[in-house]
């Protein structure tokens, strides 16, 4: 009798502890779960976030390779304007000098012939050049330091060739003409200097510059190989321009050749 009361009161004690065992077994499972599914949700979020990131990156990529192309394209443009523009202004002065060269030509032949008894002989005025302004003299500084100082020569005949265009006849577009011969002659393009050497010899041949221009014009066609034309050139220096240092250059030019 005994024993069956300890069975009695024992079994029932023993199924509530398997009960509240089992319990505890379960929970650290159910936890887990909840972890792991809280795991991949952030993951699946942080992806999210990545792909979105890579998106708005490839877009900007595409932006700035669209505003890349589109400053080569006005560059290319730009470009070939100024290459277009260099050639109208070139074939001007190649014009204009070689007209001049023809008036010079012809002119030396009409004071060759001799004067007529008692006739007078009438003398050329001295031209007298137009002085600059503040501004063109400004501009034309920043042109000259170009030159000597930042020897950036692409800049400065682009800017010789504006100022020429708008300021026009004066003293100083004389003054620009045998800059853009100098920097012609050091690029080198050789047959360009000449031009612009010879339309200073030419056209403004009682301007300061002329001199020098003309001696320059000898040194650029010597080096062009048109010797008997270098000397004559530099003969002309010493006869119409003798107390010249461009003069003195000449002769010993013509001592050495």
């Amino acid at each position: 009798m005994r024993k069956l009361l300890m069975a009695t009161v024992l079994f029932p004690l023993g199924f509530g502890l398997a009960g509240v065992s089992h319990a505890q077994s379960s929970t650290p499972a159910f936890q887990n779960n909840t972890s792991e599914a809280q795991r991949k949700a952030g993951n699946n979020q942080a992806t999210a976030e990545l792909f979105y990131m890579i998106q708005q990156l490839q877009a900007d990529v595409r932006r700035l390779q669209g505003q890349v192309e589109e400053q080569q394209h006005q560059v290319s443009r730009l470009q070939q304007q100024s290459r277009d523009r260099y050639v109208d202004l070139d074939q001007r002065i190649l014009d204009l000098s070689k007209s001049l060269e023809s008036k010079a030509a012809d002119d030396a032949s009409a004071n060759s012939q001799a004067s007529r008894p008692g006739e007078a002989t009438r003398s050329t005025p001295a031209r007298v050049y137009r002085s600059p302004g503040a501004e063109e003299q400004k501009t034309y500084s920043a042109i000259i330091d170009l030159i000597r100082n930042k020897k950036d020569f692409d800049a400065a005949i682009s800017q010789l060739y504006d100022f020429i265009d708008q300021y026009p006849e004066g003293d100083l577009t004389v003054n620009a003409y045998y800059w853009l011969g100098e920097v012609y002659l050091a690029d080198p393009k050789l047959e360009q200097a000449k031009q612009a050497f010879t339309i200073v010899a030419t056209r403004f041949h009682d301007h300061r510059k002329a001199p020098d221009a003309v001696y320059k014009l000898g040194i650029t066609l010597n080096r062009l190989g048109e010797k008997d034309e270098a000397k004559r050139r530099m003969q002309s220096v010493v006869e119409r321009y003798p107390d010249t240092g461009a003069a003195d250059l000449a002769r010993k030019f013509l001592e050495s050749a």
